[in-house]
């Protein structure tokens, strides 16, 4: 099911929009994918050139980047990520589409950077990855969701049409009246941290007490008796901010997650920052 809406998500690039101009690669005559066609689990339908555009912008990608895309069907997507110079990988289940996209690839002058697989987008390791695109229905996208969170933080994620229920997303677009959604997976940050300022020795150290759901966070700032709940928690892949209010003024914390260990600076009521790190208590 997933290859197939996938595929018709990776096909976004050749469907022609009232008014809008459709990039038409060359198809081989050996095999030309039918719009409705009959997939594993559903059929395949392209996606607005548009909208192929809009996501990769949604997820910022560059030649740095390594992009995959499941279900990639004629390789429109994957193409797309190429040309903007990142690596790019299409895991497609039909391998008359994989076949297609390898040709489409060639003649676009990208096959160098990208390639295609038969496979199964469950069972293929999805942990290089900067950037997963794809085109589920939402069964699929649940089924899918425990391996998307478990890559590594800051990997960047965007569907086409459906989104992934409770885990809501950071961005969510509209283009000629289709819906598209990024996440970007977060850091694992719940649990008790002991905050210590190394510039400032004698400082008694915080104890944050974190509670996470996806990218949202709350909790509390302790030191001795006082329990302060934290201002404006925010968190995207691993950079982490948040305030604490009390006696000594507004203090705002900027910082990095890495594992157990969080480290930025702190400034209170815009003055001269200073560094803090934090551990994870076990």
């Amino acid at each position: 099911m997933y290859r197939c809406v996938y595929a018709f998500a990776m096909a976004a690039a050749v469907a022609v929009v009232p008014g809008a101009h459709a990039e038409v690669y060359p198809v081989a005559d050996e095999y030309t994918p039918i719009v409705g066609q009959e997939g594993k689990d559903v059929v395949w339908v392209p996606t607005p050139d548009a909208l192929v555009e809009r996501m990769l912008e949604m997820a910022k990608v560059t030649s740095k980047d390594y992009v995959m895309d499941l279900g990639s069907g004629d390789g429109r997507i994957a193409i797309a990520a190429a040309k903007r110079g990142a690596r790019a990988v299409g895991i497609e289940y039909n391998p008359d589409m994989v076949e297609l996209s390898k040709r489409n690839a060639k003649a676009a002058g990208v096959a160098d950077k990208v390639k295609f697989i038969k496979a199964d987008l469950f069972e293929t390791d999805l942990s290089k990855a900067d950037v997963i695109t794809m085109y589920l229905l939402p069964r699929i996208n649940l089924e899918l969701r425990p391996k998307l969170l478990a890559l590594k933080p800051g990997t960047r994620i965007v569907s086409h049409a459906f989104d992934l229920a409770d885990w809501k997303a950071d961005k969510e677009v509209k283009v000629e009246g289709r819906d598209a959604y990024l996440w970007i997976v977060p850091a694992d940050i719940e649990g008790n941290w002991r905050v210590e300022y190394p510039d400032i020795p004698k400082r008694a150290p915080t104890e944050l007490r974190l509670t996470q759901n996806y990218q949202l966070f709350w909790g509390h700032a302790v030191r001795g008796d006082q329990s302060v709940e934290l201002g404006k928690p925010w968190l995207s892949g691993t950079k982490v901010r948040f305030a604490v209010r009390d006696a000594e003024g507004d203090r705002k914390y900027l910082g990095e997650v890495e594992g157990d260990r969080m480290e930025g600076t702190m400034s209170v009521d815009g003055g001269p920052a200073t560094r803090w790190v934090a551990t994870r208590l076990r």
